[in-house]
């Protein structure tokens, strides 16, 4: 029989804070993603690190840089990516910064 203790500590992880993510963000021009949908640059997309999409495809994440924040559906894979690293559609990437800067340091998380 579990104790109550280790019953309020698991469900205290498995709806805990919800886990933030830090990495560079990029833009890139959609097509038909590894998660099966075909997207353009002016849907809010994004793609993520090979070992952040496992099981992620159709979520949310919400980004954030300085005081401007976006949101964009997990519909692909950036295999260039780092974990945390992530790739936006254009009209992602243009609420945050200025396409001529091409990479920014950005947070992120599942929403």
């Amino acid at each position: 029989m579990i104790s109550l203790t280790k019953l309020i500590i698991a469900i205290g992880l498995a709806v805990g804070p919800a886990l933030a993510f830090s990495g560079d963000m990029t833009f890139y021009t959609p097509g038909l993603g590894s998660c099966g949908q075909t997207n353009t640059e002016h849907d809010e997309v994004v793609a993520l690190s090979p070992g952040d999409l496992d099981g992620k495809c159709g979520k949310m994440i919400r980004i954030h840089r300085d005081d401007k924040s976006a949101t964009a559906k997990v519909v692909d894979k950036c295999p260039g990516c780092g974990g945390g690293s992530i790739d936006v559609s254009p009209v992602v990437f243009d609420k945050l910064a200025k396409r001529d800067e091409g990479r920014v340091k950005v947070t992120w998380e599942f929403i």
